[in-house]
């Protein structure tokens, strides 16, 4: 049973479409990103799912039925910067949070453990690192135990300890179990932390399903030789590559990660009368897919 389903979800804001017939699920226990450059309808998204914002067309289910007010109870949310007060401490703020949500006191203490706040409980907010403060409202979700996380863009503005933090939270309540969906223009980041991941461009859906699937590195083996024309041919008549491309005076061979042996192409060029006189072995970076998969839709 999927935690989260979208069916057509369309968002207009006056003529501006800012979601356009988006549709997908998130598995249970998945880690989901919502990926995509500013602007491209992840907060929309999450603020549909969470109530904040009303869809133009399209619904949605939670735990495979229709939203209630017992199951937003199961949902913990960070969707911008929480209004914490400076001069209380970090365990005072979460009190009152605790009854803002009409939850308990008791989680408290357990919370404040899970995100490593617990030895500065008593200190002023005022005195936190921005790690710190983004940990507490961390924290502020998991009042309740909720099973599954909505967080948008949980690094933005930390420094480089604040996001290792952060990530490092994450997928510590990944593997207690939780699903969470969060929404992150930082294809590093989701690299990183999550499992599946679905790219928005200009409130587009362009792909989703498992990170490895989606974000897929190929290895290319970059071939040259003085008879182009003759590599070409003899290339084309081995098995194992996917895609093949002439960029000047070499030629790209693209293969499934992990497959692409250079010794092997070596060895089938000179046996078919052909000196291979470059031969190299690079990798796709994530980066490269993200902008060839996010490029298909601006050129249309």
């Amino acid at each position: 049973m999927p935690i989260l389903t979208l069916r057509n979800i369309t968002k207009f804001y006056g003529r501006i479409q800012a979601l356009n017939k988006v549709s997908l699920e998130v598995p249970e226990g998945s880690v989901f990103g919502i990926l995509g450059p500013n602007g491209s309808g992840k907060t929309t998204m999450l603020g549909i799912v969470t109530d904040v914002l009303k869809a133009t067309d399209g619904n949605f289910l939670w735990f495979d039925q229709p939203a209630t007010s017992e199951h937003r109870r199961k949902i913990g949310t960070l969707l911008e910067t929480p209004n914490f007060y400076h001069y209380l401490s970090g365990e005072r703020n979460l009190r009152i949070a605790a009854e803002i949500k009409g939850h308990g006191l008791e989680d408290i203490p357990s919370v404040l453990k899970r995100v490593n706040l617990w030895e500065r409980k008593d200190s002023k907010f005022q005195t936190y690192s921005l790690g710190m403060k983004q940990r507490l409202a961390l924290a502020s979700c998991l009042l309740g135990d909720p099973p599954v996380l909505v967080f948008d863009e949980p690094t933005n503005g930390l420094d480089p300890v604040g996001i290792a933090e952060t990530r490092d939270l994450i997928k510590r309540l990944a593997k207690e179990g939780k699903t969470i969906i969060l929404a992150s223009h930082l294809l590093d980041e989701v690299e990183k932390v999550c499992s599946h991941v679905a790219i928005l461009q200009r409130g587009n859906l362009i792909a989703a399903g498992h990170v490895d699937e989606v974000l897929v590195n190929e290895d290319i083996a970059e071939v040259g030789a003085a008879d182009i024309a003759k590599l070409e041919s003899i290339i084309r008549n081995t098995n194992g590559w996917k895609e093949m491309k002439k960029e000047g005076n070499l030629i790209h061979i693209y293969f499934p990660v992990g497959t692409a042996s250079l010794e092997a192409i070596n060895e089938h060029c000179f046996k078919n009368g052909v000196t291979l006189n470059h031969l190299q072995l690079k990798k796709k970076s994530l980066e490269v897919k993200f902008f060839e998969l996010t490029n298909s839709v601006n050129s249309k």
